[in-house]
C-alpha cells in the first residue's frame, strides 16, 4: 500500500497519476488530503482518500496505518512550521510501521547556506531527523519546477520582454511530471532505500538563454531585463502576487542570481530511464502556440 500526501496538491497529484499509468491498482493508493471537497477526481480513479493534516498526529497515524511506503510531500504551510510538521508525519510513519518513507527535498549546492535561510534549510533539518529514525528512508532533492518559468517571467512577454533579477545564475529546471514519474519509480521498485536523489535536468541554462529559447520558439526576439529586487518585487504585487509571495519568489531569483541552483547532478536519468525532457522543447509546448 502505498501513501501519497499533498495529493490534490501538483506534484501529488501527477506522482498519482504517474502511480497509475504504471500499473499500481488505484485501490492500492491512498491519497491523503486535508480538504475532503476537492478529492472527488481523485475518488473518481479508485483511490481509497483519507483526511489527515501534518499537525494532527493521530489523523496521520490512521491514514498511515497498512502502508508500506509514504511519499511525504513537503509542506506548503507557514515556513516556521514546515520541520514540526514533518516531524510529526515522520513519527507517525514510525508509529504506524511505514517500512519506507521517500521525501521530497529541495536541491541547492548547500541548503544549510543558502541566502534564502529558513525558507530552504527546513529540508535539511527533515533530511536530517528521518535518517535518525530508522526507517528506511529516501530523499528526493528536487530542482525548481519548469512549469514556474511563465510565472517567474511577467506577464506579456511578447511585448515586455523576459524580467527577472538572476543575472547569469543557472537552473537545471524539470517539469513536475518528470518529478513525479521519478516519484513512482521509487514508490514502486525496490533497491532505493537509505538513498539521495538529485532530480533535476542534466543541463541547468540562464534567463538568458531561456530568453533566446522562447525567441526561437515565438519568432520574437525578446530582450531579457534584469531589474533590482525591489522592482521585480514590485511588478510582481502589480501582477496579483501577494506581498509576502512576492517577496519569497525575489530571494527564489537571488538564490538563482548567486548560482546556488547550478549543482550539475541529475540522477533522472538513472530513475526513469531516459534523459530528462530538453528544456527548449518543454517550452515549445509552453508558447509555440504564440508563433
Amino acid at each position: 500500500m502505498i501513501v501519497v500526501t499533498g495529493a490534490t496538491g501538483n506534484l501529488g497529484k501527477a506522482t498519482i497519476d504517474s502511480l497509475l499509468s504504471k500499473g499500481v491498482s488505484p485501490e492500492h493508493i491512498i491519497a491523503l488530503v486535508r480538504d475532503e471537497t476537492k478529492s472527488t477526481e481523485l475518488r473518481s480513479k479508485g483511490l481509497q482518500i483519507k483526511l489527515g493534516d501534518y499537525q494532527d498526529h493521530e489523523s496521520l497515524l490512521s491514514a498511515f496505518k497498512g502502508a508500506d511506503k509514504l511519499l511525504l510531500v513537503s509542506s506548503s504551510s507557514d515556513i516556521s512550521k514546515r520541520f514540526e510538521q514533518h516531524k510529526n508525519a515522520i513519527d507517525a510513519a514510525r508509529e504506524a510501521g511505514v517500512g519506507h518513507v521517500i521525501y521530497t527535498s529541495f536541491d541547492l549546492i548547500d541548503l544549510r547556506q543558502s541566502i534564502m535561510g529558513e525558507e530552504v534549510r527546513y529540508h535539511a533539518y527533515t533530511g536530517d531527523y528521518l535518517k535518525q529514525t530508522g526507517i528506511a528512508y529516501t530523499l528526493m532533492n528536487n530542482t525548481m519546477y519548469a512549469d514556474m518559468i511563465p510565472f517567474l517571467i511577467g506577464k506579456d512577454i511578447l511585448n515586455n520582454g523576459i524580467s527577472i533579477p538572476a543575472k547569469d545564475g543557472k537552473t537545471p529546471f524539470l517539469p513536475i511530471k518528470e518529478m513525479a514519474e521519478a516519484n513512482a519509480v521509487v514508490l514502486i521498485d525496490p533497491g532505493h532505500e537509505n538513498k539521495e536523489y538529485t532530480i533535476a535536468a542534466e543541463t541547468a541554462f540562464s534567463f538568458a538563454e531561456i530568453t533566446n529559447m522562447i525567441s526561437d520558439i515565438t519568432g520574437k526576439a525578446l530582450i531579457y531585463h534584469q531589474p533590482n529586487e525591489q522592482s521585480y518585487r514590485e511588478q510582481l504585487i502589480q501582477d496579483g502576487v501577494s506581498k509576502d509571495d512576492a517577496a519569497y519568489i525575489a530571494r527564489f531569483s537571488g538564490a538563482i542570481a548567486g548560482g546556488e541552483f547550478d549543482t550539475g547532478k541529475s540522477d533522472v536519468k538513472q530513475l526513469i530511464g531516459r534523459s530528462p525532457v530538453n528544456l527548449k522543447n518543454y517550452l515549445t509546448t509552453v508558447y509555440g502556440i504564440f508563433k
